[in-house]
């Protein structure tokens, strides 16, 4: 994928400059107030060093709002920050601009949430990579594995808990702090895991048709069945032959409802709703957070809801 390619080296070239504007040494890791500086790669990241942390760190996102993150790149100040940072979190595999800024920047100081979990392999459909080649170069972009680990509330509480220690670890005299805060983190992610098993248990249909192939985690959980038009990053063009093959699935199944992302163009769900004669809906794969005052659990709050509307399951 050529924006994915020239996202790492964009990353590369810049590790240059950013020496020159950020010392490339670590040394002034602690924020002017005395906080912990942390740096996180996209939002779900944030949102967990935030909550994990509390007053005792100043975080800073290298995604912007409302940005798509699988292509994000790096300008000379964001790789400073990474550079100076006490902590990077991070997913390896999901931002290769990130990745390169973290191996030249600050290899011994990252935290990378893909090696404290199980993940998942990336084709999670059975027609995922059927018609070309695409969806191989994501697996190799990737490593073989489905970044999107944080829509699994019960890994993303594993997660949790790790970032405490980790903290820990950079903040001794706030380690109780950072602990007990997973720990109330993680009581919240075991009731939104208890509210999604429950809401998906007796569901019409358990076919869950989407743009993009970003659910296989949460499919995986539940019980669901993903069927993705496009690829892992939402940005590949479907073949003709593909299309038809979600078309025939969707027709199948009695798909009521085709689902799209907030941070990719509708028109390809569009396009099969109208084949099928479907609706669409959000389903929102909290890449990047878009909506003012919504967090990560009102977003998969909203999620649940949209599920269970378009795969018609009992309240």
């Amino acid at each position: 994928m050529p924006r994915r390619h020239a996202s790492a080296a964009a990353a590369v070239a810049l590790l240059t400059l950013a020496s020159v504007a950020a010392c490339g040494d670590g040394n002034n890791a602690a924020a002017d107030d005395g906080k912990l500086t942390v740096v996180t790669a996209f939002y779900p990241l944030q949102f967990l060093s935030e909550r994990i942390g509390g007053d005792a760190v100043a975080v800073s996102n290298l995604t912007k709002p409302g940005t798509e993150p699988h292509d994000v790149e790096l300008n000379p100040r964001q790789v400073g920050e990474v550079a100076n940072a006490k902590l990077v979190v991070h997913l390896h595999g999901f931002q290769p601009a990130v990745d390169a800024a973290v191996e030249q920047e600050a290899k011994d100081r990252a935290f990378d949430a893909a090696t404290v979990v199980e993940m998942l392999p990336m084709s999670a459909d059975k027609h995922a990579g059927e018609e070309d080649g695409a969806h191989a170069g994501e697996e190799e972009a990737h490593g073989g594995t489905d970044p999107h680990v944080w829509l699994d509330p019960v890994r993303y509480a594993t997660i949790a808990d790790r970032l405490a220690e980790r903290l820990g670890q950079a903040d001794p005299a706030h380690a109780a702090d950072f602990t007990a805060r997973a720990a109330a983190l993680h009581t919240e992610l075991d009731q939104l895991n208890a509210e999604y098993a429950k809401a998906l248990t007796t569901c019409q249909r358990r076919e869950l048709v989407t743009s993009h192939t970003a659910f296989n985690y949460l499919a995986s959980r539940y019980q669901l069945t993903q069927v993705g038009i496009t690829g892992i990053t939402g940005e590949d063009e479907p073949s003709p032959q593909r299309l038809a093959r979600v078309a025939a699935e969707a027709r199948e199944h009695g798909a009521t409802t085709i689902y799209f992302e907030t941070l990719v163009s509708p028109k390809v769900a569009e396009t099969i709703a109208r084949e099928v004669g479907a609706q669409t809906a959000v389903l929102d794969p909290l890449e990047g957070l878009t909506g003012t005052g919504s967090d990560y659990f009102s977003v998969m709050r909203a999620n649940l809801a949209a599920l269970t509307t378009g795969l018609g399951c009992s309240t």
